[in-house]
């Protein structure tokens, strides 16, 4: 059944020539064969092939800890549509239709994902795309006292812009529908042809509170094509960066959900702490949202043995104090109350959508990058994963805390063994008409990329799916039946990016 697809390991690379191209009945079979016996969709994308269009399915296997991968070439632009029998494709379908204009019949609801110019030019799909954000049909519930509201995208937080339609029955809401597109940079068209100057200082913004997540998938992606090994030094380092990225998201979210309860204490300490964390990336590379740090061939800075002993006690000091912060929270039953049994998400809705990160963690799906497609120095230490059942606010605060537990043991264990050697090694040319895959596991989740190179080395093709586009479906799923005054509550709790969306 999955013998047909290209099995490899996270951060290789394959010539394109070896990736299986499937018949297009067969190809679509045996993606959902795949799903069905567990597999997971990481990457669904499309790569202008002349009048022809290559589907990549990337998928991820259960255990094992190997990815699979295979393609189909789209003739006379249609296809059926997967998403009634596998809703985590639903995004990407919407996606690729939006960019190459295949239609996906019976698809259950073919919007546009970010309302974007096509990368290759379709006449009847251009002349159908909504000029504006947001500017679309929203799905509408009808009966008496049924009623709409409309938030966004500009909110009154500091915040990133995003619409949320509301169909309510009084304060209940049935349904909430996502429009997002506000923040569509084209990013993905910009890399193409690269790597460029400028290559390396996009990917640390393609979510700006991610820049360890995604440049270290970006910088094993290159790595792989060059066909370089990343000194041992290098990867541990990595390791401590992509931890405090953690620790620093994770304590502002933990701050974030006590303040919109009204618990003011955590939220205080939370943030005063958070700045702890980004202060102490700030110490390895001197920028606390860890630009620079990362580059491919290694890491740009190095750590001291006075730098390390420094930042593991300010790491011990970190631990008390956010230790201190929210035990207070978890021991007020009025805050407890506020976040146990709002916005529940069950399993199997969890895997049903494909849910990534801290947000499937907390439904009870046992799934995490770190452990079951290891990368760099993960692939020596493990971290725990740690999981809750009950899918509600509190189990995405309390797996929130219980990771951040678990970097701050990982970074004393880390700091105060560092490999000794280099830190970073050059990195030549790339290798041609290849493929490579990176996965690494971000704060809030699997951070994919996989880039194709032409015949001169060059990106002829760049796609890169943040957690978030797994996730927004899961915020809405959370609200159904939920009071609208909680809406706020359970968005802080999935804390999902708008411009890593929207690329």
């Amino acid at each position: 059944m999955t013998n047909d697809f290209y099995r490899l390991y996270n951060g290789s690379a394959i010539q394109r020539c070896n990736i299986p191209s499937l018949d297009q009945d067969e190809f679509l079979q045996k993606v959902l064969d795949a799903v069905d016996s567990g597999w997971r969709v990481c990457s669904y994308f499309g790569v202008p092939a002349g009048r022809e269009l290559e589907l990549y399915a990337l998928l991820a296997p259960k255990a094992g800890g190997q990815l699979g991968i295979a393609s189909t070439k789209v003739s006379g632009g249609r296809l059926p549509s997967l998403t009634p029998f596998c809703p985590q494709l639903h995004l990407f379908e919407r996606e690729i239709a939006e960019q190459y204009g295949v239609v996906f019949e019976n698809h259950p609801w073919g919007k546009p994902v970010r309302f974007q110019k096509a990368l290759r030019l379709v006449e009847e799909s251009e002349a159908s795309l909504p000029a504006l954000p947001g500017v679309m049909d929203f799905y509408q519930v009808q009966g008496d006292e049924i009623h709409e509201v409309a938030v966004g995208p500009v909110h009154a937080g500091i915040i990133e812009p995003g619409h949320f339609r509301f169909q309510c029955y009084g304060e209940k809401v049935l349904h909430l529908e996502i429009a997002l597109g506000y923040q569509h940079r084209g990013l993905e068209e910009m890399l193409i042809g690269g790597p460029h100057r400028v290559t390396l200082n996009q990917m640390e913004t393609v979510a700006g509170d991610t820049t360890v997540g995604h440049t270290v998938a970006y910088a094993m992606v290159v790595e792989a094509l060059a066909a370089v090994a990343v000194p041992a030094r290098a990867h541990a380092l990595r390791g401590v960066a992509m931890e405090l990225e953690r620790l620093a998201n994770h304590t502002g979210d933990l701050g974030a959900i006590s303040g919109d309860v009204g618990f003011l204490p955590t939220a205080s300490f939370c943030g005063r702490i958070r700045g702890d964390f980004l202060n102490m990336t700030a110490e390895l590379c001197g920028s606390r949202f860890s630009r620079g740090l990362i580059v491919p061939g290694g890491v740009g800075f190095d750590c001291t043995p006075l730098q390390a002993d420094a930042l593991r006690n300010r790491v011990a000091a970190a631990r008390r104090d956010l230790s201190n912060a929210t035990e207070l929270m978890w021991h007020t039953p009025s805050a407890l109350g506020r976040l146990e049994g709002t916005g529940r998400v069950s399993e199997q809705t969890a895997l049903d959508l494909g849910l990534v990160g801290p947000a499937a963690r907390a439904c009870g799906v046992n799934r995490d990058v770190r452990r079951d497609h290891p990368f760099g120095i993960y692939s020596l230490t493990q971290i725990p994963v740690e999981t809750l059942k009950t899918g509600d606010v509190f189990a995405r605060a309390m797996v929130r805390w219980l990771e951040a537990e678990k970097s701050l043991d990982y970074l004393d264990e880390q700091l105060k063994q560092l490999p000794a050697g280099n830190v970073e090694v050059e990195v030549g040319t790339l290798a041609c008409n290849h493929m490579a895959i990176a996965l690494t596991e971000g704060w809030r989740g699997e951070v994919c990329h996989v880039a194709l190179t032409d015949e001169r080395g060059r990106f002829s093709r760049y796609k890169i799916v943040d957690p978030s586009f797994h996730n927004w479906s899961g915020l809405a799923m959370a609200l159904r039946n939920e009071q609208i005054s909680d809406f706020p509550l359970c968005n802080k709790s999935f804390n999902l990016s708008y411009c890593g969306f929207d690329l």
